[in-house]
């Protein structure tokens, strides 16, 4: 157990006393309850067991401790080094300029980032800026495992300092190009298209450029040059705003299409940290940590300046609104999904709150169909068609990568991709089946006192949209690391049992797979490792997650869900402790009897 030093005083003159600093406390009631787990070297999965968040905190409750840890493993210094290491990695790649891993962007015009050396000054070697890339991706994921295992030891960290960090490390991210992905060139050739009068639903920026030259979308890169915009029509507003912006620079573009991806995340991370604002120390930290200081979403979200945040923004914000006005909880999950289709997981788990209330269930609906209606209907009426075939993609690095190339050896194209389509859509009620049997019930934050968590509607929600959101990402024939962030925002809120793990190996995985993930040439050998990653490592690693699912589900007690040993070990220890030991001095029959 590591070991809490107050400031010299007991803990009961310390409760007599009554001075509790809010965000430096420990229960010590739950600390007293870890001792015996933590001590023995146990993984502590004790979320679940949490008081609501309706429970004060009092004087006569806690005592004010300092966390001093013992083992590598649960040192919050260890975690928050590889948070902060992982983006000051990302930072010193994106500095040394355009490579294979950082995009290359139009000539500088004035002073705006993103910023870089001058050509000419360092060449960048394809394999130092890939493997400090992955070196980042691996340390983010175990700095926030150690600091989640801290938390839960007994780290009670002020939310206000993690909140300045996020911040901090999101502002630094797009001081330098973005990283990996030139998904963003893509989006400014969208709102290109958009500022000469051409549709991105029905015009693909090669259409233009392959016939005349035009200044911004020469930048874009392959292999969605050819491809229709599939994104909703707030986010293609966005990309009409960021060349009004940047002008005909793609460099100046790229810097407000990342000033929109990074300005959404942080407002996402904090109306997160906004709903938590009066739960105990511990729970308003983990929603610090799995929002704004989660290395894995502002690496996937922000350093490649993914347009997620703009969707998973207004879900938040209709979050924050599902107790007290279904209306506009409505109203903003449908402004979300007018951004982004897919965050319409969140307006199925809202309605699954409200499944036993029909006319709080009509309001949702009403709220979510007016944004809907305007955007889809009238402003935009391509788009959703242009929306809904981005589900029949297969990505690489996913589980179905490996049976989709069997499949199409034995049955070819066509056929290989209504085999791998079915096994994901049988594969996905599964999945969803066994996450809502092991998800821990934990009330949400503001559930009031006495209140069962299971007729909460915030509660039902959140957990609702975790395991409908983490059945789609696991099992979905295309899914990218990004796509996390609809997850790892809720389970900021609740209780998230054996998924923060499973979540955390998925998105080291998955985003390592893409690295370097642009279409560009590059060396023989670094091809042959990335390639690697992408058709076995992720692949295997997401399969694994799977298997961890229905592990967990057929085995919801198991501490170490993999160490199977374990099992026969407990069994053992607990047949001699049943055994009975007869007297040295009992006659034949009695020693037969005891035994």
């Amino acid at each position: 157990m590591a070991k809490l030093a107050g400031t010299g005083e007991s803990d009961d003159r310390a409760r007599a006393r009554g001075g509790v600093d809010h965000e430096d406390v420990v229960e010590t009631d739950l600390a007293a309850g870890l001792d015996d787990r933590v001590g023995r070297g146990h993984p502590t999965d004790h979320d679940a067991a949490l008081p609501s968040s309706s429970e004060s905190v009092s004087g006569t409750d806690v005592a004010t401790l300092r966390y001093r840890p013992t083992r590598w493993n649960r040192d919050h210094r260890v975690g928050l080094i590889g948070i902060t290491g992982a983006t000051l990695l990302c930072l010193i790649v994106g500095a040394l300029g355009p490579s294979v891993v950082t995009i290359k962007l139009s000539p500088r015009d004035g002073f705006l980032p993103p910023w870089y050396l001058p050509k000419g000054i360092v060449h960048p070697n394809e394999w130092l800026v890939s493997v400090m890339i992955w070196v980042a991706i691996g340390i983010g994921g175990i700095g926030l495992w150690v600091c989640l295992r801290a938390l839960a030891d007994g780290w009670r960290p002020r939310v206000r300092r993690l909140i300045t960090l996020g911040i901090g490390l999101v502002t630094a991210t797009i001081l330098v190009p973005p990283l990996t992905s030139a998904d963003v060139l893509m989006y400014a050739a969208y709102g290109r298209l958009q500022v000469i009068g051409r549709s991105p639903y029905e015009t693909t920026p090669m259409e233009i450029f392959s016939s005349q030259y035009d200044p911004v979308m020469h930048w874009a890169e392959r292999p969605w040059t050819n491809t229709p915009s599939v994104y909703g029509p707030i986010t293609s507003w966005t990309q009409w705003l960021a060349n009004v912006l940047g002008g005909t620079n793609m460099h100046d573009i790229v810097f407000w299409l990342q000033v929109l991806s990074a300005l959404p995340f942080v407002l996402a991370c904090l109306g997160i940290i906004f709903i938590a604002r009066n739960a105990d120390p511990e729970r308003l930290a983990r929603a610090a940590l799995l929002t704004i200081c989660n290395p894995l979403l502002i690496w996937a979200v922000v350093a490649g300046a993914h347009n997620e945040a703009m969707s998973a923004v207004f879900a938040v914000a209709g979050l924050i609104f599902i107790r007290k006005s279904p209306f506009l909880a409505g109203l903003g999950v449908g402004l979300a999904g007018c951004a982004k289709l897919s965050i319409g997981l969140w307006g199925i788990a809202m309605l699954w709150a409200y499944r036993r209330q029909p006319k709080q269930l009509l309001k949702i609906c009403a709220g979510a169909a007016i944004p809907m209606i305007l955007a889809y209907g009238f402003w935009e009426p391509n788009a959703l068609f242009q929306v809904l075939r981005n589900g029949g993609y297969i990505g690489t690095g996913t589980w179905v990568a490996p049976l989709y190339s069997l499949s199409v050896q034995l049955f070819g194209h066509t056929a290989g991709k209504i085999v791998v389509g079915v096994l994901s859509y049988l594969l996905l009620p599964l999945v969803i089946f066994a996450l809502s049997k092991v998800l821990p019930w934990q009330a949400a934050p503001g559930t009031p006192t006495g209140v069962d968590p299971k007729t909460d509607p915030m509660t039902v929600a959140l957990r609702t949209a975790i395991v409908l959101g983490a059945a789609w990402v696991c099992t979905a024939m295309y899914s990218l690391s990004w796509y996390d962030l609809m997850i790892w925002l809720p389970l900021g809120l609740v209780a998230g049992g054996k998924l923060d793990r499973l979540l955390i190996l998925r998105g080291v995985a998955l985003s390592a797979a893409y690295v370097p993930g642009r279409a560009i040439e590059f060396g023989a050998s670094l091809g042959f490792v990335a390639a690697r990653f992408r058709d076995i490592v992720s692949p295997a690693a997401q399969i694994l997650v799977l298997i961890a699912i229905f592990i967990w589900w057929k085995y919801p007690d198991r501490e170490p869900l993999w160490r199977f040993w374990r099992d026969r070990e407990d069994r053992s220890n607990a047949d001699a402790q049943l055994t009975p030991v007869p007297a040295a001095d009992e006659d034949h029959q009695q020693r037969v009897a005891a035994s």
